[in-house]
C-alpha cells in the first residue's frame, strides 16, 4: 500500500474497469444472450464524480439509464491473481451508477462499434463515499437498491452475481494489470430505466451507504 489516500482513489485512480451483463435478469431485459465469460469495458477518471455535483446529459442521447453497481476499489495491484487470494487484493467498495446512454450503446452495437460513447462520457460514473472492506464482510451477499424521484426502479442482490469478485480479479488481471486505486464495476441488477432533466436518484447499499445525484443539462 503506497501513502495516497484510498478513500479519495477517484482524484488519482487510473481506471474503471466495468462488467456487463453480470446479472442474468438484466441481460434478459435488454435482450443480451448470458455470457459464458465477463463482458468488459472501461471508463476513464474523468467519468467520476461525487456527491454534491450532478450527472450532466449528454448532449447526443436521448436516453441516459441508470445501473446500479457496487465498485470494487483495487488496493494492492498485481498481475494473474488468483481467485484464492483474489480478496487480499480489495481495499474496499464503492457505490456506483453506470449511467449509460443506451440509444447510443444500440446504435454501437448494430454497427459492431466500440460502446465508448455511451459508458465513457463525463459524470457517467457517479460514485458514494469510499466504504471500508470490513463494513461489508460478504460482498457476494448485499442488497442494491435505486430509485428515481422516490420511486424504486432497482433492487437487487449481489448474490445474482453470474461471475463472482474473485473470478472477476482473477479474469481482469490475466488480460489488465490491476493496479492500487482502480475500481471495478461488477455489474447491474434488473430494473433499469431512462432518466430526465431534473431528475433525483437515489441509491443504497441496505445498512451500509446512500448517495443522492440530480440529473442535469451542461450549460
Amino acid at each position: 500500500m503506497s501513502a495516497r489516500n484510498i478513500a479519495r482513489f477517484w482524484e488519482w485512480g487510473r481506471k474503471i474497469i466495468c462488467v456487463g451483463r453480470n446479472y442474468a435478469d438484466h441481460a434478459i431485459e435488454l435482450k443480451n444472450a448470458i455470457p459464458s465469460e465477463p463482458v468488459l469495458f472501461l471508463k476513464p477518471p474523468s467519468a467520476y464524480v461525487t456527491e454534491g455535483s450532478p450527472i450532466l446529459l449528454p448532449f447526443y442521447t436521448s436516453s441516459l439509464h441508470h445501473e446500479v453497481e457496487l465498485g470494487v476499489l483495487i488496493g494492492k495491484g498485481g498481475t494473474d491473481i488468483p481467485q484464492s487470494s483474489a480478496m487480499e487484493h480489495v481495499a474496499g467498495y464503492v457505490l456506483c451508477l453506470d449511467m449509460t446512454a443506451r440509444d447510443i450503446q444500440d446504435q454501437c452495437k448494430s454497427k459492431g462499434l466500440p460502446w465508448t460513447l455511451a459508458k465513457a462520457f463525463n459524470t457517467s460514473c457517479p460514485i458514494s463515499d469510499f466504504i471500508p472492506k470490513e463494513k461489508i464482510p460478504d460482498p457476494g451477499n448485499i442488497n442494491l437498491w435505486l430509485k428515481v424521484n422516490d420511486t424504486v426502479k432497482q433492487n437487487g442482490s449481489t448474490s445474482q452475481m453470474i461471475f463472482s469478485i474473485p473470478y472477476l480479479i482473477n479474469y481482469i488481471s490475466q488480460i489488465i494489470s490491476l493496479e492500487e486505486g482502480d475500481l471495478i464495476l461488477t455489474g447491474t441488477p434488473k430494473g433499469v430505466s431512462s432518466v430526465q432533466e431534473q431528475d433525483v436518484l437515489q441509491a443504497g447499499i441496505d445498512g451500509i451507504v446512500t448517495m443522492t445525484f440530480k440529473v442535469d443539462r451542461k450549460s
